[in-house]
């Protein structure tokens, strides 16, 4: 008998995926050291570094960073770590949103989904009718980075439990399967910017406002996942609603840390955390799964 000896706190999988992220980030050089400044922090803004260092720090272990990565190429990489990320975790959460998942498919054009499937005959339409194009414009078909989509149901999966449906009642729900080339159900919509750049503030919320406005049925979730330190940046898109449901961050705790004594960007931080604004990248699924 061990007298004294407690049994080691074990250790969650969304705990083990946040790290497996993290040393990702680093080992891919996504996240690294450049002439000193940290790979996402504005070199011309000396909060910018101080605050982006500090997380490094905080996040660092004996992963070896690889050497920095080109822009686009950084921003691509950060995109597929964030999908790996959703995929070992999302799927995980089946006991509490059950279905038939697809992360990324083939075809990621909102207009493959269920609810937005009426802008493959808009864009029918406007190539036939160049005149109409000018006036519709060619950006309400976009491609989100990445993309959960949910399969309709059969009806012997409806009525499992009991007799639920017949083939006069509920003909027209999106969730039930009417025929095999049925489009699946766009369930959220994620957008990953590594940094944050007043161009690319506009893009996520004008892809979001395209969402919104273009749907038929339900609403997807609209996130954004960034690595961006700054947090008068982070608040361009995370403050406000309407468009975007919630920022998350790469390292949301690490951050807060960072900033502690910095008067009001610690305030800034607490703000938005508080008003359900920024999270961290570890609430993502949980919250993909409401």
């Amino acid at each position: 008998m061990n007298v004294g000896r407690s049994n080691p706190t074990p250790i969650s999988l969304f705990q083990k995926t946040r790290k497996s992220f993290h040393a990702t980030l680093l080992s891919s050089g996504v996240l690294c050291l450049a002439d000193g400044v940290p790979s996402n922090a504005d070199r011309a803004s000396a909060a910018s570094v101080a605050i982006a260092t500090s997380i490094l720090t905080q996040i660092q272990s004996d992963t070896a960073a690889a050497t920095k990565l080109p822009g686009q190429a950084s921003g691509n990489k950060f995109e597929q770590i964030t999908r790996s990320f959703i995929e070992e975790t999302f799927p995980a959460l089946g006991h509490l949103r059950p279905g038939q998942w697809h992360i990324n498919p083939q075809h990621k054009s909102i207009a493959r989904f269920e609810q937005y499937h009426h802008l493959l005959d808009v864009q029918r339409l406007a190539e036939e009718y160049p005149q109409l194009a000018s006036v519709l414009g060619r950006d309400y078909i976009i491609a989100p980075d990445i993309v959960i989509a949910r399969e309709p149901e059969s009806d012997e999966t409806i009525n499992s439990p009991q007799l639920l449906l017949d083939n006069a009642t509920a003909t027209r729900a999106s969730l039930r399967r009417r025929s095999p080339d049925q489009p699946p159900i766009l369930h959220a919509s994620i957008s990953c910017k590594w940094t944050i750049r007043s161009d690319r503030v506009q893009n996520s919320r004008s892809e979001a406002l395209n969402l919104v406005r273009n749907r038929k049925g339900k609403l997807p979730h609209i996130v954004v996942v960034t690595g961006e330190p700054l947090p008068s940046r982070l608040a361009s898109i995370a403050l406000g609603t309407g468009d975007i449901d919630c920022v998350y961050h790469f390292a949301l705790p690490e951050l807060i840390r960072a900033v502690v004594g910095m008067g009001d960007t610690e305030g800034f931080v607490s703000d938005m955390v508080e008003g359900k604004r920024l999270k961290d990248i570890s609430d993502l699924p949980l919250d993909l799964a409401v």
